[in-house]
């Protein structure tokens, strides 16, 4: 299993609409192949800073299945304009 994870800076002023559209867009991520769980956190230390957390069967079901599907540019198109700057994911094993 592998754990990706996304710091979310969401642009001043948008963290409700990202909030409102994140709950209307997870339902990608759920049906992708090798998709395990997710879960979004919010900061309570930063404004408009999230953690995204997603646990995948392998790292490839997340960089090439998903990254390189259809899915992935709605998510991209729903998601994408409100970080600033765009997050970098991160993917961790336990040990």
């Amino acid at each position: 299993m592998i754990t990706a994870i996304a710091n979310l800076s969401v642009k001043a002023r948008k963290a409700q609409a990202f909030e409102n559209t994140f709950k209307q867009a997870q339902h990608i991520l759920v049906n992708a192949k090798g998709y395990i769980s997710h879960r979004l956190q919010k900061s309570v230390d930063t404004e408009n800073k999230y953690a995204l957390i997603i646990q995948w069967q392998t790292l490839e079901d997340h960089l090439t299945g998903f990254r390189k599907s259809e899915a992935y540019k709605e998510w991209k198109a729903l998601l994408h304009h409100f970080y600033d700057p765009l997050p970098k994911v991160e993917h961790y094993q336990e040990i």
